[in-house]
């Protein structure tokens, strides 16, 4: 057979590629040379055959662990994309994926050659599943999640000046008398003794502290919130016993803990960082039993604190006391019997938070935003699908803050 040049430079081409790429699943890689659901989505497009088949199976195999493949495992997310595989020696048909709380269902891909099935895909943005594999019928493994796109705010940013994380001594309370807690200050890159900073104010403030720095860092540096410094404190322990005061001091509805920043931890701070202290200047923010402890701060105090990021707050009733009737499940009828208190509030939650002996959240936290707007609060509610986590809040959570801190000016 005669070819043309050009037509032996394509037949060299290849030859060359087939060498250094014998097969065509290191292309299907990440960047750490194992798969990736987006990487794992182009592949099943490819439909490989033969050694680049094989070569496929066995990555996922390394992926997601060879005896858990057999058993259903838990899907890998990135980003918003998904990916589902499972190993199905017998099976008369391709397992599919079902979601029991979605009208979700997806037929799995044969990988030619073996008994390896899988499937990746895109879903929307706040997409939450509760999924199971099924196999001939039978359900098996399987897991749930929730996947938000990240805003750029959250992540780390070149050039932009970064504030200082300091972790303090341990905290006694004199307030909560017998306790101690961890607690942790973060000041600005813009930070000027000579101009004293706005202040938020974060409770379960171990679990906000290594990434809320990051977009106080980004929006500071955008001019989307003042210069402002975070504290971020734990709730008290007693040095007697080790038990937890979570319960106590975030659900009930008193001032108490509102003294305790204003006597305690503030003034502390304030021993080498000078902070504002008109109202519009403070926020307090928190999550489940630390959201309600927020907006009680704000409720008792509102003279001191203005502004509130509750997510998945417990407007319940954790704190029934004597009565079985004193707790946060009370602020639906305050809220509309009292005169409207200067709080701007943002509220979030999802439809899959907790129901429980306590009440159902999601119901509360509607309740609440209802509340708010009958007596014309400056408030926002943001209700997805989410279950009881911090996944949704923190994927706006720049968003939360550029609304909260909209309009800023000092008193």
């Amino acid at each position: 057979m005669n070819l043309s040049v050009p037509s032996k430079l394509f037949y060299v081409f290849c030859a060359i590629a087939l060498l250094f790429c014998p097969s065509v699943g290191p292309a299907w890689a990440g960047q750490n040379g194992t798969l990736t659901p987006k990487s794992l989505a182009a592949a099943l497009a490819m439909h490989p055959t033969g050694a680049a088949a094989t070569d496929l199976a066995g990555q996922i195999r390394d992926w997601f662990g060879a005896g858990a493949l057999t058993k259903g495992p838990a899907a890998k997310i990135q980003g918003l994309t998904v990916a589902w595989a499972i190993e199905a020696p017998g099976a008369s048909s391709a397992p599919y994926v079902i979601s029991r709380d979605t009208p979700f269902y997806r037929t799995l891909q044969r990988i030619p050659g073996t008994e390896v099935y899988a499937y990746a895909t895109t879903l929307e943005n706040g997409a939450r599943q509760d999924y199971t594999y099924s196999i001939d019928g039978k359900s098996m493994g399987g897991g749930h999640f929730e996947i938000y796109s990240v805003d750029p705010d959250s992540i780390v940013k070149p050039g932009v000046p970064q504030g200082k994380v300091t972790q303090m001594p341990k905290w006694h309370s004199h307030v909560f008398e017998g306790t101690e807690r961890n607690w942790w200050v973060y000041v600005p890159a813009q930070y000027k003794p000579e101009s004293p900073a706005c202040v938020m104010i974060y409770q379960d403030g171990g679990g906000y502290v290594r990434n809320v720095p990051t977009v106080f860092d980004n929006l500071i540096a955008k001019g989307e919130m003042p210069v402002t410094v975070g504290i971020f404190i734990d709730p008290g322990t007693f040095t007697a016993n080790g038990q937890s005061d979570r319960s106590f001091e975030y659900d009930t509805l008193s001032d108490q803990y509102a003294r305790f920043l204003l006597e305690e931890i503030l003034p502390e701070v304030e021993k080498t960082t000078k902070l504002r202290h008109d109202p519009a200047s403070r926020a307090l923010a928190g999550l489940s039993s630390g959201g309600i402890c927020s907006f009680t701060a704000a409720w008792e105090r509102p003279e001191q604190f203005s502004k509130v990021l509750s997510w998945i707050g417990s407007f319940t009733n954790i704190a029934s006391g004597k009565t079985v009737r004193e707790g946060g499940h009370n602020y639906e009828a305050l809220i509309r019997k009292t005169p409207p208190k200067p709080i701007r509030v943002f509220l979030q939650d999802g439809d899959h938070d907790l129901d429980n002996a306590n009440g159902n959240w999601p119901l509360a936290n509607q309740q609440m935003a209802k509340s708010l707007a009958f007596a014309h609060y400056d408030y926002k509610f943001a209700f997805g699908h989410g279950s009881h986590s911090p996944s949704h809040g923190y994927s706006i959570l720049p968003e939360s803050l550029r609304w909260l801190w909209r309009g800023y000016k000092a008193e």
